[in-house]
């Protein structure tokens, strides 16, 4: 429900960077560390089906939403759905102020 929710708000998100954002030093230096954070998360968990990184400190990236969904996820309480992402980006989170992580197992349709 969570990352369908996410999802629905994507459009809105990236019209809102895309308006505010001015092409300066900070929003390239954000991407990049979405970008890192991402590749790294996709390196340590191949099982993922969705990811978002989000840079939800105003674009100086002291702070990041994520929500992944993963086959590593399946049968294991949240937390230690969380502990596999902190573990993860153990080395960046050091260099964070903080962080947000929404985890789900992929959806299995029993029809």
């Amino acid at each position: 429900m969570m990352r369908n929710f996410i999802r629905s708000l994507r459009p809105l998100i990236s019209t809102r960077t895309h308006a505010v954002g001015g092409g300066g030093a900070f929003e390239q230096k954000s991407v990049t560390k979405e970008q890192q954070l991402t590749e790294v998360l996709k390196r340590s968990l191949p099982g993922i089906t969705y990811i978002s990184v989000q840079d939800i400190s105003g674009g100086c990236g002291a702070m990041f939403e994520i929500s992944i969904e993963a086959k590593e996820f399946v049968g294991l309480p949240r937390v230690k759905q969380h502990r596999l992402v902190t573990e993860s980006l153990k080395s960046e989170i050091a260099e964070m102020h903080g962080i947000r992580i929404h985890t789900t197992p992929p959806q299995t349709n029993s029809d």
